[in-house]
């Protein structure tokens, strides 16, 4: 879609993380002119590293890029064909990772900054807005991290408090600090078309005592507090590992701990108990990032429960993993279908702050909230995409589709796709019926394109 200077009036984003950078993006490739307001790197926060737009925290995955029998892989698809700022910059610095979209985070990021810095139509402002604009044209895409500030700000036009829940971030190891004589490279099932994605992940082995020290040491060990009178609720998709640990002790060996698939190179014929893996957080594979091992650990237990682990004895640590509080709107209560405020329609909401999970989801709300915006400005008359694709599943689900006294984060999944009818059901019939899921869904979603050429 060419864009060409069509108007003076500015559309505004407050946020410049993966759904801001990706909403000024598609609104400046329709022709309207675009203002990012981002705080970084005056205003610091808890995760970011850097004052880069579209910055990654907590992983450097997209998860599964399967568009025939995975939801997020779908929503993968769904951004390329809509020319997804975000998933270029995603697959111009793809790192091995299985069937997996992991990225080179810092070479991303620079990406994507640059990419929006070099487009005529849009401008970024460093600055902190601790308000909520009275008029104009906005997008606020401020993330789970939103300055206390402009959450009060929010909290008071909302006329209700907003909505928490705790986020961790996993620790980063130094490549060369790893034990090789223990470890061993791997992806699980050897999955992947060339030998590099077959060995994408570092596998550490345990066997039932290392298992059984480790998680006693887990759960003994001393971790963040919370505030008084402030209650934990985490996202079930990236619940620390010690959150896990207390629901069970062999729940760590069912989830990230999972020791299928994988075959002890130093040890063919001796089955692991439980196995850690590991993934290249950047191109060069210096650091690799802990899979699964979200931890509020406080400093000093995580190198001490971590270097149990064997391989990771003598580990040293990039980055240690570490817990925030994470903001979010009960957009249910708060949102129509175009995803404005209902209160004040000249402020839209995407990303994170909107109750979907994950970087994808962010990116996607940020996508559709710009053409939204954009086309609203432009005069034109657009509607939110079918619920049968996977972006219009997901803000079909957070403008109403979900309870909203029950309403938490969300990751894009086929339980919120209309049924498709006809096919079998059951566990026989899975393969059909997501395959029908996404063959659906990507006619639709060239069909919402087409409207728009």
């Amino acid at each position: 879609m060419p864009y060409i200077a069509a108007m003076t009036v500015r559309l505004n984003i407050i946020g410049g993380g993966l759904a801001g950078s990706e909403a000024a993006w598609q609104a400046a490739n329709m022709g309207v002119p675009v203002t990012i307001h981002e705080m970084r790197p005056k205003v610091g926060t808890f995760a970011h590293q850097t004052g880069d737009l579209g910055e990654m925290v907590c992983s450097n995955s997209f998860r599964s890029d399967d568009s025939e029998q995975n939801a997020v892989g779908l929503l993968h698809w769904e951004m390329r064909a809509a020319n997804g700022l975000i998933m270029a910059m995603a697959d111009k610095h793809r790192l091995p990772a299985g069937g997996a979209l992991a990225v080179d985070r810092e070479p991303f990021a620079a990406s994507v900054t640059e990419s929006l810095k070099a487009h005529p139509l849009i401008d970024v402002s460093y600055e902190e807005i601790t308000e909520l604009p009275t008029g104009g044209h906005w997008i606020v895409a401020t993330g789970p991290l939103t300055s206390d500030a402009l959450s009060a700000a929010i909290a008071k036009a909302t006329g209700a408090d907003a909505l928490a829940f705790f986020d961790a971030i996993a620790p980063i190891v130094y490549a060369d600090s790893i034990n090789m004589d223990i470890a061993w490279l791997q992806s699980r099932y050897d999955k992947g078309e060339t030998e590099e994605e077959q060995k994408a992940y570092l596998n550490c082995p345990m066997d039932e005592a290392q298992y059984n020290a480790f998680i006693d040491a887990l759960l003994a060990s001393e971790q963040a507090e919370f505030r008084d009178g402030e209650t934990a609720k985490y996202f079930d998709g990236c619940l620390p590992i010690e959150v896990m640990a207390e629901r069970g002790r062999e729940t760590l060996r069912f989830g990230p701990m999972k020791p299928v698939g994988l075959t002890n190179a130093h040890a063919p014929d001796v089955k692991a108990h439980a196995v850690v893996q590991l993934r290249r957080d950047n191109a060069l594979g210096t650091l690799l990032n802990i899979v699964g091992f979200q931890t509020k650990m406080k400093y000093g237990a995580q190198t001490e429960v971590l270097r149990m682990i064997p391989g990771l004895e003598e580990a040293r640590f990039a980055r240690l993993g570490g817990i925030h509080r994470n903001s979010f709107i009960n957009s249910p209560t708060l949102l129509d279908s175009q995803m404005r405020l209902r209160t004040q329609p000249h402020i839209r909401f995407a990303g994170q702050i909107t109750g979907v999970e994950g970087y994808v989801e962010s990116a996607g709300m940020g996508l559709l909230a710009g053409r939204l915006a954009a086309a609203e400005m432009l005069g034109k008359t657009l509607e939110s995409p079918a619920p049968e694709t996977a972006t219009g599943a997901l803000v079909t689900h957070i403008t109403g589709g979900a309870e909203a006294k029950t309403f938490q984060p969300m990751n894009v999944n086929f339980g919120l796709f209309p049924p498709v009818d006809g096919l079998k059901g059951g566990r026989r019939g899975r393969k059909d019926r997501y395959k029908a899921y996404t063959d659906r869904a990507k006619d639709l979603w060239k069909d919402w394109l087409d409207a728009q050429a």
